[in-house]
């Protein structure tokens, strides 16, 4: 267990009254993860909720969609009141939501194409971030901001109204826009940048956003590997030359696939089109193997604060690739079975009975997340905090 992941906790219990509990004996069980493993939760936007337990068991993450093309297909019409549902119900299973993305080139509503001139849609694209991130600011408090700024003012593979903006009033005038408009409408949310080009260019970008004065909280980087595993070196190199910024690192979209690799000369995983791609034993041994190595890389690397893997299922996976943790049929691939070992198992502080001091005092050490501390039939939470040592008083009660 890497160390950073790791906290203690001095607890003072005091019971109902709020009499110190001294010299008795308590159990102390972990609850949730401080750590981000998180999953795109579209299925349950379109499909609903049953079936949801193997999802919950490992993801206390989801990243529900805000693509504005299929937000609001129709001008006036959006999806708000189907996305607050799941959000909430998401919120009330303990799994935090994060909305992607809301300024993007891609997926865009064609209707915002006709509506005449750049100011008529920087204007309409202000009051879109603004509306939805105060309309779900009781549910949502993580957003992917902006998303692929590096190709945004370039993009030529499909006609948008966002491109054009960019290019005329330039990257970092949207960069600023999508921050300053999410940010006033809510002033808690965490604000993400996000991309799939790792290379300098998008280094370049983040300096430039971060001395224009632009509050970025987060840096998200994409690592889809229909391609195959790039290795822990390579992934490392990378999330070190980010981490240099200082702030907190998302993976915020990665992908294994358990069938056959796409070819390498493949610039753009989108072009690859075929008609059948399927899951195969072998392919589903290296999916689990490089999820293992991927995972354990990045919860050992201390700037890394979420990972997110993009698809549950291979029904209806991106690209149709068989990318998801479980076949198409619902049962698991064996990359399902390493997670759940990984994050419920050794990334997990099992059970412990423990007890108090004259005080009511007990020394907790364990992964950082939230705990619930019990007596009888009294309980209280508390959290451990990573990197240090903190103390808490709890009150017990029914």
């Amino acid at each position: 267990m890497p160390a950073h992941r790791t906290g203690i906790t001095a607890v003072t219990l005091v019971g109902p009254e709020g009499v110190p509990l001294a010299d008795r004996e308590v159990t102390v069980e972990q609850r949730s993860h401080a750590f981000g493993f998180g999953n795109i939760g579209f299925d349950f936007v379109e499909h609903g909720f049953d079936g949801a337990e193997p999802f919950l068991r490992l993801f206390n993450q989801a990243t529900l969609p805000f693509y504005w093309g299929t937000f609001e297909p129709r001008r006036g019409e959006t999806r708000a009141a189907r996305l607050h549902e799941v959000a909430s119900w998401l919120v009330g299973q303990g799994v935090r939501v994060k909305g992607h993305p809301l300024v993007w080139h891609t997926v865009q509503p064609d209707w915002l194409m006709e509506v005449g001139g750049d100011d008529e849609v920087e204007r309409l694209l202000r009051a879109h971030v603004r509306e939805t991130v105060a309309g779900f600011a009781d549910v949502i408090q993580l957003w992917d901001a902006i998303n692929e700024t590096v190709i945004m003012p370039v993009f030529a593979n499909g006609d948008n109204a966002i491109t054009p903006l960019a290019a005329t009033r330039g990257r970092q005038h949207l960069i600023r826009l999508a921050f300053e408009e999410a940010r006033a409408a809510n002033p808690a949310a965490t604000l993400v940048i996000n991309d799939f080009e790792l290379s300098p260019d998008y280094e370049r970008v983040i300096e430039e956003t971060l001395a224009d004065g632009v509050a970025v909280d987060a840096i998200g980087l994409q690592t889809h590997m229909h391609q195959g595993y790039r290795g822990e070196d390579e992934i490392l190199e990378i999330v070190d030359r980010f981490a240099r910024f200082g702030l907190p690192l998302q993976l915020t979209e990665t992908t294994f696939v358990s069938g056959h690799l796409m070819p390498p000369e493949i610039e753009d995983l989108n072009d690859y089109q075929v008609e059948s791609w399927p899951s195969t034993p072998e392919g589903e041994a290296r999916q689990a193997d490089d999820m293992e190595r991927h995972y354990r890389s990045l919860f050992g690397h201390p700037a890394v604060e979420s990972i997110t893997y993009w698809g549950f299922s291979d029904a209806g996976a991106w690209l149709g690739a068989p990318s998801g943790l479980v076949r198409a049929d619902g049962t698991p691939k064996p990359s399902y079975a390493v997670l759940e070992r990984l994050i419920r198992d050794e990334w997990w502080t099992a059970p412990t009975r423990v007890r108090t001091d004259e005080n009511g005092a007990i020394r907790v050490e364990g992964v950082a997340g939230g705990y619930r501390v019990t007596d009888r039939a009294f309980a209280g939470d508390f959290a451990i905090e990573r990197g240090g040592a903190t103390s808490r008083l709890v009150r017990l009660g029914v």
